[in-house]
């Protein structure tokens, strides 16, 4: 019932997702990320956060992405009603599709990204974010949010949409964490809203002052 990317910037060393569903609360169902580890996304008519969380884990101790999403998804008896994709450090991925979701369903990857999707109008949805990700300029979190703009505008979920979210971990800065969880009418487009007043003014400036990964005690000049 979603569609999601992940993405790493090589340049940053910045990890991130992005998604959106005709359903409700779509960051809290699919995205999950760790500095040490990767991006996970997690979805389908039946998604379960565990995946999301366990391929995580094998990332975090060593297994590549493509290996960590096969052991996740083999021993699990509603594997056909779900859907994974795996970004690890390295940029490399790993993405499972089961046979019950509905179509148009699948994965597309990328250098150092995954697509991925289901209840999508067509497959050129996914075609349409991986493109507009790896050809749009500026920021990583521009591209994230412009892949999944590129996406409603190829059909999106043929559902239409109800909710998106972006989550960014990048080593020097805080968690960026932004969920649209319900918004019938454009939640991409508030999503993007949300971004601009979470990155500028005075809250942006706040959150220069908080711990990171880089910079475990940072705290006021």
């Amino acid at each position: 019932m979603t569609f999601s990317i992940l993405a790493r910037d090589p340049e940053t060393g910045a990890i991130g997702g992005a998604a959106a569903t005709g359903s409700l609360c779509v960051g809290g169902w699919v995205l999950r990320g760790d500095l040490a580890a990767g991006m996970s996304a997690s979805q389908g008519a039946a998604p379960s956060t565990l995946w999301g969380e366990d391929v995580l884990h094998m990332m975090r101790n060593g297994a590549g992405a493509e290996q960590a999403v096969d052991r996740v998804t083999s021993d699990d008896k509603g594997r056909d009603y779900r859907q994974l994709a795996a970004l690890d450090l390295s940029g490399q991925t790993g993405a499972f599709t089961g046979a019950s979701n509905e179509p148009e369903k699948g994965s597309l990857g990328f250098a150092d990204g995954i697509v991925s999707g289901n209840m999508l109008t067509s497959t050129g949805v996914l075609d349409a974010m991986a493109d507009r990700f790896l050809h749009t300029r500026g920021g990583f979190d521009h591209r994230l949010l412009s892949a999944l703009h590129a996406a409603a505008q190829e059909g999106g979920d043929y559902r239409g949409l109800l909710s998106a979210a972006l989550l960014v971990l990048h080593p020097g800065k805080p968690p960026l964490t932004l969920r649209i969880d319900y918004h019938p009418d454009d939640p991409i487009g508030a999503l993007r809203d949300l971004h601009v007043r979470a990155t500028t003014g005075s809250y942006a400036k706040w959150t220069d002052q908080v711990p990171t990964a880089r910079d475990r005690q940072r705290t006021l000049d």
